[in-house]
């Protein structure tokens, strides 16, 4: 595949991604302590008032200054975060581009409600597909698999709901993911098709 269908792609990817959100997952966020923020989230919006004050005392809040990196793209994935305060960019990096105007693409733009990285609490070494940075002085709410281990240990109906929000997060994006891929062949089969005719003239 050279350059144009990949810049085409990973056009794609931005546009696909930026939807997801948009119209799934985001959410008005006024407040700014972990509690709201939790409460306001697609993953535990679910939970009672005492289940989200649970919550509270296992989740853990980091802060980073602006261009700080949060994870590297190829590293262990080792939980979710949500965002408090602030906004994060999500690129990822080919280190095989021979255009070096290339080497990193920016994916999209999360802002406060917005979560990342949820796909490491299901995966078994698995490591990050993406890397992301702090725009902006930034707080987020860490929450990683010691921490579900702990939840689904001391409170299992909890940590049902949780897994629950979290397979249908997932499969939400699994699906659009596999339809938008779908389009995506089509569109450059057609391209490729104008784009023979083209060099053939």
């Amino acid at each position: 595949m050279d350059s144009f269908f990949i810049c085409y792609f990973n056009i794609w990817v931005s546009v696909m991604v930026n939807f997801l959100w948009d119209n799934f997952f985001r959410k008005g966020h006024k407040e700014n302590s972990v509690i709201s923020t939790l409460s306001q989230n697609y993953m535990f919006e679910v939970l009672s008032p005492k289940e989200l004050k649970f919550m509270e005392q296992i989740v853990h809040v980091r802060n980073f200054r602006p261009g700080e990196v949060i994870f590297s793209q190829g590293e262990l994935g080792v939980g979710m975060y949500i965002i408090m305060k602030g906004s994060v960019n999500i690129f990822v990096e080919d280190p095989y581009a021979a255009d070096p105007s290339q080497k990193r693409t920016f994916i999209t733009r999360l802002k406060q409600g917005d979560f990342f990285g949820e796909i490491a609490l299901v995966e078994k070494n698995g490591r990050r597909t993406a890397s992301a940075t702090a725009v902006d002085d930034v707080t987020l709410i860490g929450f990683f698999k010691p921490d579900l281990y702990e939840l689904i240990d001391r409170n299992p109906r909890t940590g049902v709901k949780i897994l629950t929000r979290l397979s249908e997060v997932l499969g939400r994006r699994l699906k659009e993911t596999s339809e938008k891929f779908s389009e995506l062949k089509r569109e450059l089969r057609q391209l490729k098709i104008l784009k023979d005719k083209e060099s053939s003239k």
